[in-house]
């Protein structure tokens, strides 16, 4: 794999085929994947209507240019719309491009409101929201920004300082973006109060509040979005990731005041709402958006968090604290995360970092008790072995 670029640092294990909650490797070993693509594959590898979905439509046709009409897109926007606070939806490829998407849709919509001067966003300092030029400086990481220049139009306010973030409302302010459950940033859940109060804030400021559920929506946190819970109806929310297990597929959830910005010519897409990927969505919209498998979610959240806790008191100079909610789940630890990950890939175990000395588990929201069990008994196993 020579002639790829070195802008990641690959582990040397590579996969021929996956099936819901496993991963075949090339020379034959079979992993338990709790990072599912990085909270991508919400129903884990090759579901059979999913594969059913691509192989019909395949047939069918694959890409038209969004000149036209595209009814299958038609439809998995009214369904999002329907199942949402959203009035609105603009379909992009991944959650970059939809982070991106929504910061222009809450500055387009000052400017049709000819207030073009409210164009600054404010966002959590070490926050993720892509990997674009925009999104890096809006995620307010040194590490991300370094050596790629200046883009400016964006303030940051530290995790849980509510002092700051009110002093750093200015009169060209125009939203303030969060994730709503910070996955990269460490697994830090805003808590209901605080999104209430961000809501009211927004509200008294006349400005737009936009909430990313890139990683932690559609059935991740046990709601179909995480917002859910607070009963906050947010701006804008960009999404990504689960809502196409795995085909890339992005999106902008938007409200009647402003999506009227978004006139023809304001954004567009190449293969955003190909026909291709909405009927791939509309499949993965009618799995996870039910009531019944919802609740599944919660209830395997809520036997994966008991037995973590349990390990948490069992092996305290290890475990610091269990983080996260739903399937989007965090092992902040005292000891070493490198290591500690790789012991777990050691034992078939696959899991991902995040900031704040944290093992990221993310399976497939269709997780069975018994994988559950199996990750707890290799986690408990490292654990043991490091003490």
């Amino acid at each position: 794999m020579t002639s790829l670029a070195n802008n990641y640092n690959r582990r040397n294990i590579s996969f021929k085929y996956g099936k819901g909650s496993f991963l075949y490797s090339t020379n034959g070993k079979k992993y338990l994947d709790f990072v599912q693509g990085i909270a991508v594959n919400s129903l884990g590898h090759a579901h059979p209507k999913l594969v059913k979905t691509i192989r019909d439509q395949s047939k069918k046709l694959w890409h038209v240019s969004n000149a036209f009409q595209i009814p299958e897109g038609e439809k998995l926007a009214k369904k999002l719309c329907q199942k949402t606070f959203a009035d609105y939806v603009m379909f992009q490829n991944s959650g970059a491009e939809a982070t991106e998407a929504s910061i222009k849709v809450a500055r387009r919509y000052f400017y049709s409101i000819g207030k073009p001067y409210k164009t600054r966003i404010l966002c959590i300092k070490n926050s993720f929201h892509g990997r674009t030029l925009a999104t890096i400086f809006a995620s307010g990481s040194k590490k991300m920004t370094e050596g790629f220049g200046h883009i400016g139009g964006f303030d940051h306010f530290v995790f849980g300082d509510h002092k700051s973030l009110k002093k750093k409302i200015k009169k060209n302010t125009a939203a303030i973006m969060v994730e709503t459950i910070m996955g990269e940033g460490g697994i830090k859940v805003i808590p209901d109060w605080c999104l209430k109060e961000l809501r009211k804030l927004c509200d008294k400021k006349k400005i737009l509040l936009i909430l990313d559920e890139v990683q932690c929506g559609i059935s991740r946190s046990g709601n179909f979005f995480a917002f859910e819970k607070s009963k906050v109806a947010p701006d804008i929310v960009p999404i990504a990731k689960g809502i196409g297990s795995g085909f890339p597929i992005g999106a902008v959830l938007m409200n009647k005041k402003v999506a009227a910005g978004m006139t023809p010519g304001t954004h567009g897409s190449t293969f955003g709402g190909n026909p291709l990927a909405m009927c791939v969505g509309n499949s993965v919209m009618d799995l996870v958006s039910s009531k019944k498998f919802l609740n599944n979610v919660k209830k395997s959240s809520r036997f994966f968090f008991s037995n973590l806790n349990q390990l948490k008191k069992k092996y305290p100079n290890i475990i610091k604290e269990i983080r996260g909610r739903g399937l989007l789940i965090g092992i902040q630890l005292h000891t070493d995360q490198s290591n500690f990950i790789k012991k777990l890939t050691e034992n078939k175990l696959l899991t991902i970092r995040a900031a704040e000395n944290v093992v990221r588990i993310l399976p497939p929201l269709n997780v069975k008790k018994n994988e559950i069990r199996m990750a707890v008994k290799i986690i408990d196993k490292v654990c043991s072995e490091l003490k």
